[in-house]
């Protein structure tokens, strides 16, 4: 089983309560991840589309990091808008940790299932949108465009995560659509919006593409699953 859950916003420092957000955020660490333990097997896949702990510097983030790394199953996690502590592939790779793969410009398969994803960004109609946006948004289109190609030719279905949303403030889809419509990509799960933003999801079929909003306080904090794969291990 794929499943997803984003925007986890871990704070082993508590220095960071997300309750200024909401009641609803209260305790959210411990739902969590009592919730992933009931839900997630050791051979289930989880995927992670950023905003993974507040930390602002990689030590500080490892903490939170080995609390994932210690939940069932296998995790994919990309880069989100607060995920501050993110460093090379090296560095991160260096941690050593056992259940967690970091994704920048690289593809991962699961069973028949191939996962791409990078981070995006902001749509050109947001407020206060310069041309250091559009420099950034420019690399992050041609990011996931290299994320999806590095997808094994075997994958039979193919899955992208993003952090932004892929579509306008009037809900339009935007390029990175049009980039996965281009290559053929099954399902798209993507975060970043919380509170209030909810109301700006779009989700369900987008012809022929499936979105799912996976934000951690949208889900209540379980892990949405997003689809049964086959019974032969196959992940990397």
């Amino acid at each position: 089983m794929i499943f997803a859950i984003g925007d986890l916003h871990l704070d082993h420092s508590g220095q960071k309560p997300m309750d200024i957000f909401g009641d609803r955020w209260i305790g959210h660490e411990k739902k969590i991840v009592e919730n992933w333990k009931e839900q997630v097997g050791d051979e289930d896949l989880v995927l992670i589309p950023g905003d993974v702990s507040w930390g602002l510097r990689l030590e500080d983030a490892v903490p939170d990091l080995r609390l994932i790394d210690s939940l069932p199953g296998k995790k994919l996690i990309i880069k989100g808008n607060h995920d501050y502590w993110w460093e090379s592939m090296s560095k991160l790779d260096g941690l050593s940790l056992k259940s967690i793969r970091f994704m920048r410009n690289t593809a991962e398969n699961y069973y028949n299932v191939g996962i791409a994803g990078t981070r995006g960004w902001m749509s050109r109609d947001s407020e206060g949108f310069d041309e250091g946006d559009e420099k950034i948004y420019k690399r992050e289109l041609a990011r996931l465009e290299t994320s999806i190609l590095a997808i094994d030719k075997s994958c039979t279905t193919r899955i992208v995560m993003l952090h932004y949303p892929p579509f306008d403030n009037k809900l339009r889809p935007n390029e990175f659509v049009d980039i996965m419509r281009k290559y053929n990509v099954n399902v798209c799960i993507y975060g970043h919006l919380h509170a209030e933003g909810h109301k700006y999801s779009v989700e369900g079929d987008l012809e022929g593409l499936t979105l799912h909003l996976v934000s951690s306080d949208y889900l209540e904090f379980k892990l949405k699953p997003i689809m049964e794969v086959g019974d032969e291990n196959n992940f990397g």
